[in-house]
């Protein structure tokens, strides 16, 4: 399985359990609320499991339904879009789902009410009651909200990323930690010739472009994208990660294939086909979090700056990725890639020479 599908497989999930157990939730509020002193009571159909199973079983069905819509479909197809837009797309698609939620939960609980089949009359008309009711109506004032809250939380999931977003939400690097990280530095060949050939909106158009194509095939290499620096962009792994069938390496030869793949596009919309190069390199770095107003994750260490320096080696050995010789000793490449040793040399603001190799596909 793909790593973006078991990504959007996990936010279902998650959006699974929170609204089954909202709707749970929703049913003690409405119990509570009716049994208070100010209210008159529970009428005759009231039954708390009976609210309990209507109100989780329309969480269910809303995840499966709403919450499918939403990862799959709407932060897929409208990712790009602001988020006044796809809430808007997200409130339509809402009213359609509340409406078959309110058809189906009828059926299956309006012969449990009056112990006939949905073919009697008695329990057609029980039927009719039942979606007809103001209750429905209530739930889609509630569950608006809550549709409303997942799509923003999903937003700023997006904006992020997937992990950002929870350590962030779970206080992992709230205190700072130590870890083993690889680093590539991915940047744009003469951007500045391309910026002053295509002016200011259409070189931002196309680094918005490319950002957006390249995304694939970084998540689905493990890849965690760190930070856009203008036109370059940082991509993280974890050893584990990473070192796992040198995807590391394979995230940059796959992107290459991706903007490859869209050379049509590319040519039609800006008249060239975007080419970059690489620096990677792996170190220990300090992972915590910083800012009040705009809290972030960030890592520090020195083998940022050695990467940003290998980097810049790219253009003097005229080669599309470097990478550090400590990194490649890790990485099994024999089958497929091949590597061109290009020495020890020194790096701008450091006092020991690192050993580096140019990388090739066989």
């Amino acid at each position: 399985m793909k790593r973006g599908t078991q990504l959007k497989l996990k936010q279902l999930g998650v959006i699974l359990v929170a609204w089954i157990i909202l709707g749970f939730i929703v049913a003690v509020y409405d119990h509570l609320v009716i049994h208070t002193r100010i209210s008159l009571g529970p009428s005759e159909q009231y039954a708390f499991g009976l609210s309990l199973l209507r109100n989780m079983g329309a969480g269910l069905i809303g995840a499966l339904l709403g919450g499918s819509l939403l990862v799959f479909y709407i932060n897929e197809k409208y990712r790009d879009k602001p988020y006044g837009y796809t809430i808007a797309v997200v409130y339509i698609s809402f009213i359609c789902i509340i409406g078959i939620i309110t058809l189906v939960m009828g059926a299956i609980l309006t012969p449990l009410q009056t112990g006939a089949p949905l073919s009697t009359p008695i329990t057609q008309k029980a039927y009719i009651a039942f979606i007809t009711d103001s209750y429905p109506i209530k739930n889609a004032l509630v569950w608006a909200f809550l549709v409303a809250l997942t799509q923003l939380l999903l937003q700023i999931s997006s904006k992020f990323g997937h992990q950002t977003f929870w350590h962030i939400i779970s206080g992992k690097y709230h205190i700072p930690k130590a870890e083993k990280r690889i680093f590539m530095f991915l940047d744009l060949n003469a951007s500045t010739t391309i910026a002053e050939q295509l002016g200011n909106e259409n070189y931002h158009a196309l680094l918005k472009d490319f950002f957006a194509d390249i995304t694939t095939p970084i998540l689905e290499n493990r890849g965690h994208i760190y930070q856009y620096v203008g036109d370059e962009v940082v991509i993280a792994w974890n050893y584990k990660d990473g070192l796992m069938e040198a995807q590391c390496l394979k995230c940059f030869f796959d992107i290459k294939q991706t903007i490859n793949a869209l050379q049509t596009k590319y040519e039609k919309r800006y008249g060239l086909v975007p080419s970059f190069k690489a620096g990677i390199h792996s170190g220990d770095v300090i992972a915590g979090e910083v800012g009040i107003v705009k809290r972030d994750i960030t890592y520090s260490g020195d083998v940022l700056n050695t990467t940003s320096r290998i980097l810049g080696k790219c253009n003097e050995f005229h080669e599309e990725i470097i990478i550090s010789a400590d990194l490649l000793a890790m990485l099994n490449i024999a089958r497929n890639y091949g590597n061109r040793v290009l020495g020890s040399i020194q790096l701008r603001g450091k006092q020991q020479k690192i050993a580096i190799h140019a990388l090739f596909p066989k």
